[in-house]
């Protein structure tokens, strides 16, 4: 498997990660030039936000949890020549879920959608591991 197929899912995630921050700082800025918030208030705290620069704040958050498990995956998976076909498949669907994810995140934020959204990144996430460790496992055994 080519390397800038194993990358690009990769790519996606730190392009929706930086996305996320900048919507964030942007928002902010706006909301203070508002006088929606002052920076006396936020100085020591975030929680006086209005909700929809919390629910940015939450989503960018959470591209530094599930996702971290991902990037060593690839890592490894580039490092120890396992990533395949199958491998890039399911990078892209994991990244799915994640895209999914933070849209509803940042938009509707109905809990139950957005944690089936995280629940089916985190099985795809957990296959994969699985997958990267029987394959890891069965070379040294010589299977």
């Amino acid at each position: 498997m080519s390397i800038s197929a194993v990358i690009l899912p990769v790519l996606v995630l730190v392009g929706l990660t930086l996305i996320l921050l900048f919507s964030l700082g942007s928002s902010r800025l706006s909301t203070l030039r508002a006088g929606e918030v002052k920076v006396r208030d936020i100085a020591l705290g975030e929680r006086v936000w209005p909700k929809r620069i919390l629910q940015l704040q939450n989503s960018y958050q959470n591209q530094f949890e599930l996702p971290v498990l991902f990037y060593a995956l690839v890592a490894l998976a580039l490092i120890t020549r396992k990533a395949d076909m199958l491998f890039v498949v399911m990078s892209w669907m994991f990244v799915a879920t994640r895209l999914v994810h933070a849209a509803i995140h940042v938009t509707s934020n109905k809990v139950s959608i957005r944690f089936m959204a995280f629940l089916v990144g985190v099985l795809i996430l957990a296959a994969m591991w699985i997958v990267f460790a029987v394959r890891i496992f069965a070379a040294e055994a010589g299977v």
